[in-house]
């Protein structure tokens, strides 16, 4: 990775914007693919996976894009902190692959999601509070009937609660550059599961050990249902733990 003078004005804008580009683009692709592949694509196949069939309004749509558009701006500032902190020795994001044993790549990225599931669960519980909802939280809420724009909708504190938390873990926790890349990638894919409006997870034996442990469009959407229930990122686990899963997915 090449080396930014961060005195130079001009060029961190310039990086800035960059890495806007490169992560709004890339949250539009996925977006764009995963919605056109169920919704379009294989609409037959996943039409009874569909948890609403109501047709989504523009209004809502450009709002969310809005407001999303405004999110991969803060990320793109939270991602040259990042760089900012690696440039000088701050983080511990390693290159070289034989730092660490091979085994720990998947361990690093797990413990990275597992602090990352659990600083969000309990921030987002916090946001639930009505003195603090109706400022921040709200606006994340109003897609009630969810898509996969709403994964980045987001007031502009809550997308800087959602990615403070980063700049701490890579100081503390290694990772490998590539998997800290592929740990980006499952918070984007993750967060688009989660919000598209279709289940994607599998049914059967299998699928319902799966879906109770791990999070995903039916889960988060009795959130935005329901409200007080299932606050979790990725993990199911800590809803279990303090009694906050709904009653529609305990035993799911």
């Amino acid at each position: 990775m090449n080396e930014i003078d961060f005195f130079d004005l001009s060029a961190v804008l310039l990086l800035t914007f960059t890495l806007f580009l490169i992560i709004f683009i890339r949250f539009l692709i996925v977006s764009g693919v995963y919605h056109y592949t169920f919704f379009i694509l294989f609409r037959k196949i996943f039409d009874k996976r569909i948890l609403d069939h109501t047709p989504l309004k523009k209004k809502q749509l450009f709002k969310e894009l809005y407001w999303s558009a405004i999110s991969g701006l803060i990320f793109a500032f939270f991602a040259i902190s990042i760089y900012l902190l690696w440039s000088i020795g701050y983080t511990a994001i390693y290159l070289d692959i034989n730092a660490y044993p091979i085994w720990y790549l998947p361990i690093g990225v797990f413990i990275t999601l597992f602090i990352q599931d659990t600083y969000y669960y309990w921030i987002h519980r916090w946001m639930h509070k009505p003195s603090v909802y109706r400022y921040i939280h709200k606006i994340h809420h109003k897609s009630v009937h969810t898509s996969v724009f709403t994964a980045f909708s987001f007031h502009p504190f809550e997308t800087v609660l959602q990615a403070i938390i980063l700049p701490l873990i890579v100081m503390f926790i290694p990772l490998h550059f590539y998997a800290f890349l592929f740990t980006l990638l499952i918070m984007t894919i993750s967060a688009t599961i989660n919000h598209a409006g279709v289940e994607i997870y599998p049914s059967g034996k299998y699928g319902k050990w799966f879906g109770k442990w791990i999070i995903g469009a039916t889960h988060h959407d009795k959130h935005h249902r329901k409200f007080n229930y299932n606050f979790g990122l990725y993990f199911t686990f800590w809803d279990k733990w303090m009694g906050t899963e709904s009653p529609e997915s305990i035993g799911r």
